[in-house]
């Protein structure tokens, strides 16, 4: 099915491409929530008329992203979670625990922006955790785990 991408979409392409996507990719995700639009003639025109608005807003969101990667630079967060001697949590520290300490931290960040692909963190320690922002935009943070007995 071939749609036209109205924002940067990762590994698809950007503003204005026509893709080709898989059925229920374009209506299961894309087309409900605003990202793409049928690529009919009629749409292909009205993006075309229509390019320097979404343009104007594309590069507004990819500003606020870059303002708060500047407010997340260098951030070191701490977590503190009960823990056994060696250091092993009763428990893991996952990507809400993270979104939900750097926002009481005074940045406002989602859980689907915190990337541990190595999974939730089982032991207290330092880690560098990525946050994905943007389709541009990455940071990585300083996350302290501390294990209370």
């Amino acid at each position: 099915m071939d749609v036209i991408l109205l924002e940067k979409i990762d590994r698809l392409g950007t503003l204005g491409d026509v893709v080709n996507v898989k059925p229920g990719y374009a209506r299961n995700f894309l087309l409900p929530q605003g990202k793409a639009k049928v690529a009919s003639p009629e749409n292909i025109a009205e993006l075309e008329s229509r390019r320097a608005e979404l343009e104007a807003a594309a590069a507004e969101v990819l500003a606020a992203a870059e303002a708060r990667k500047e407010q997340l630079d260098g951030m070191e967060v701490s977590i503190t979670s009960k823990s056994g001697t060696e250091g092993k949590l009763f428990g893991s520290v996952g990507n809400i625990d993270v979104a939900d300490a750097i926002t009481a931290a005074g940045v406002a960040v989602e859980k689907k922006e915190v990337r541990m692909p190595e999974g939730p963190i089982r032991m207290a320690g330092e880690y560098d955790i990525q946050l994905h922002l943007h389709a541009d935009v990455d940071v990585v943070i300083k996350l302290v785990v501390i294990g209370e007995e």
